[in-house]
């Protein structure tokens, strides 16, 4: 029985306990969730990066609604996080991604992708 490269990536990368969808690419990263020791954990959100220029390293921004009961309405916010980006899912700028709470990578960093999230039009 012959495997395809999808199939060896999936038996080579570990269960998160999460509904996401194993990256396809291996990666030797010692801080991803799929392919080295990090553990998942809490909350997890939706959102989409809004930038990726830093090495390993996305911002991930959220919208969601506020209620103000003193005028009974609704107000727009959005919240941003810093979150880790592993080699294998390398999430570019515009995408929508799954991210999933970890602890502390560095100071600013306790969140990491966990799935790229394709758009469907």
């Amino acid at each position: 029985m012959t495997l395809s490269n999808k199939q060896r990536a999936k038996i080579k990368s570990r269960n998160i306990g999460l509904d996401a969808q194993a990256p396809t690419e291996p990666c030797k990263d010692s801080k991803c969730p799929w392919h080295g020791m990090l553990p998942v954990r809490g909350r997890t959100f939706i959102g989409k990066v809004v930038a990726a220029k830093a090495s390993k390293t996305a911002m991930v921004e959220w919208d969601f609604v506020r209620y103000l009961p003193k005028f009974q309405r609704y107000e727009r916010r959005h919240s941003h996080v810093v979150a880790y980006n592993p080699a294998c899912i390398a999430a570019k700028a515009g995408e929508m991604v799954k991210i999933a709470e970890c602890r502390p990578l560095s100071n600013t960093k306790s969140f990491v992708v966990i799935e790229r999230l394709e758009v469907k039009t």
